[in-house]
């Protein structure tokens, strides 16, 4: 089974009919959506939930200027230097983004 991608600029056009569910649908309030079949969702289950499980981030390939100690520094421990750089940077990223 193969996936299907769009881009938002490449969407398929909606037609007549599904736009006009689709309004009828956004019309109702969120108290007439049936939440019977949905699967309980206690402390069990957010436990043994692991985040970000599948997310893979694409690489991108680019060029950067950094001080020559910071590399010898890196390159120090051997092969893998660029992963553990993408780590720390990393790391820095998510901790401001999570002051914000």
């Amino acid at each position: 089974m193969s996936m299907i991608r769009y881009k938002r600029s490449e969407l398929p056009h909606l037609t007549e009919k599904r736009e006009s569910e689709l309004k009828t649908l956004a019309g109702n309030p969120d108290s007439d959506i049936d939440c019977n079949d949905l699967p309980l969702l206690n402390e069990t289950f957010w436990k043994n939930a692991a985040q970000g499980k599948f997310y893979r981030p694409v690489k991108t390939q680019t060029s950067v200027r950094i001080d020559a100690d910071v590399l010898a520094w890196l390159k120090e421990s051997g092969r893998g230097y660029q992963t553990r750089l993408n780590a720390i940077l990393r790391e820095a990223m998510m901790r401001d983004l999570h002051r914000k």
